[in-house]
């Protein structure tokens, strides 16, 4: 049976609203509105093509449409760069997809997975406190 993502568990910051801080989660993540400061993600980070972002993103996959105003992407598989975004900070990924008409200043730099768990490691560590890793950590 395919993977399918139940819609309750997609977090959303919906356009219009503005969000500051940080976040953490095990889940997919979507960003339509502002958002300022840090953001974990084990799985999906789509920023929809009206978004405004500043600041750092960790994630397994970061799918970026919109206007990132500083700050840093640390992926740990694929970061894809979609046509009409705009992109000022730095990029460090494993596999780098980037579309026609996608404007970025800044540097890239290939990173493995090692990598990217020590720079993700306090992002990581805020959402264990939150949420253990897995249902049966529960039980420890």
């Amino acid at each position: 049976m395919a993977n399918t993502v139940n819609v309750n568990d997609v977090n959303r910051i919906a356009a219009g609203a503005k969000f500051t801080g940080d976040i953490a989660t095990v889940n997919d993540i979507r960003i339509d509105g502002t958002f300022e400061g840090r953001l974990f993600s084990e799985s999906r980070v789509v920023i929809g093509e009206k978004a405004v972002v500043k600041g750092d993103i960790f994630a397994t996959y970061i799918d970026f449409n919109g206007t990132m105003l500083g700050g840093n992407f640390y992926v740990k598989d694929t970061l894809s760069l979609k046509a009409g975004c705009v992109v000022e900070g730095d990029l460090y990924f494993q596999r780098f997809q980037v579309e026609l008409d996608a404007k970025f200043t800044g540097k890239c730099q290939v990173m493995g997975e090692a990598d990217f768990r020590k720079v993700a490691a306090p992002m990581e560590a805020m959402l264990r406190k939150v949420q253990p890793a897995h249902p049966a950590e529960k039980n420890e």
